[in-house]
């Protein structure tokens, strides 16, 4: 709060906004429309590897959520979308006095056990080798013919498509190998450190991370879920309308 002539004025609150693994910051737009202008202030970072950050190197967990602090104000909301919402728990747990509130979308802790975790981290690197390889419309073809986006409304799967044609295959493949599933040691043991508000946010249709947020609620001191009538992985595409509410009902 700030006074202005005899009169408290509140001050805009910074959402800090993490967008997945081979978006862009341009993925939180339709979330941002939605949200008021007076009252929010949005900032949607390109994640290195990504966007405007494609070049910047190394690419891991430490160096994006330095990335993140730097950019972000002394306090601030943090939400985070399926990888982003892998980083925002690293940023949370980096900075728990500077983090307000915390919304995971679609999103987990990490891979507990450690063969399931080799696997993956295999399968992430395959997937590398095969990306770095080819061009970013073979990719990007490839990437929405995953169950994970199956059922998706076509308009969702056309927004994702043009918001992955602004990245570069070599640093997606890069990304891969430094903020995968697989390479991420799992935080489930420290989501108790995490004391500030949380929402959990999950679609209907998406099984897997409905389990997941579950889990995260009930691993996290102060948590609730959202599961978002007929939506699927990306909530925040998909029903951009509940994510901008569910951020406003935050707000002190």
């Amino acid at each position: 709060m700030s006074r202005s002539a005899g009169t408290i004025v509140a001050m805009a609150e910074t959402i800090v906004l993490l967008h997945g693994f081979s978006g862009t910051h341009r993925t939180w737009d339709r979330v941002i429309a939605r949200l008021d202008a007076e009252r929010y202030r949005p900032l949607a970072p390109d994640i290195r590897g990504h966007g405007a950050a494609s070049h910047a190197r190394p690419i891991g967990f430490a160096e994006a959520v330095a990335d993140v602090l730097a950019a972000a104000p002394e306090r601030f909301a943090l939400c985070g979308y399926s990888m982003g919402g892998r980083l925002a728990q690293h940023v949370a747990l980096a900075a728990p006095e500077r983090v307000t509130r915390l919304v995971l979308v679609s999103t987990t802790a990490g891979i507990e056990d450690p063969g399931e975790r080799a696997e993956r981290r295999a399968a992430d690197e395959a997937l590398a080798d095969r990306v770095e390889r080819a061009s970013i419309e073979d990719f990007v073809a490839s990437w929405r013919d995953q169950p994970l986006f199956a059922g998706d409304p076509p308009w969702v799967g056309a927004d994702a498509r043009a918001d992955q044609r602004r990245n570069d295959p070599q640093a997606l493949a890069a990304v891969l190998r430094g903020l995968g599933a697989g390479v991420m040691e799992p935080l489930w043991d420290r989501l108790r450190e995490l004391t500030m508000p949380a929402v959990v946010v999950v679609g209907e249709r998406d099984a897997k991370f409905r389990a997941l947020g579950e889990r995260l609620v009930a691993a996290l001191p102060d948590a609730r879920v959202e599961v978002v009538p007929g939506a699927g992985h990306a909530v925040h595409q998909e029903a951009p309308d509940a994510i901008a509410r569910t951020l406003g009902n935050g707000a002190s």
